[in-house]
């Protein structure tokens, strides 16, 4: 995946979540998005930044917890 489409898909992300941002992290997520705009590609530092921004807020489900809703039953496991 390029770092183009990367920073699409974590400015994208982000945006559910711009409104917990502290100030400096708001001024910082609107020079990205304006940046973006400009079809500017981030350099590694503002990369970095934007990753930093997204692992702080952005929490990825834990499916492993709803596996017990979904056990498959013995008798089409062995192909009945």
């Amino acid at each position: 995946m390029s770092s183009y489409r990367e920073q699409k898909k974590y400015l994208e992300i982000l945006k559910k979540y711009e409104k917990n941002f502290t100030r400096q992290e708001s001024d910082e997520y609107k020079l990205f998005i304006k940046r973006d705009k400009d079809d500017d590609e981030f350099d590694t530092v503002s990369m970095k930044r934007l990753k930093e921004l997204l692992d702080k807020y952005h929490k990825p489900v834990d499916t492993s917890k709803y596996d017990k809703f979904f056990k498959k039953n013995p008798d089409e496991e062995s192909g009945r």
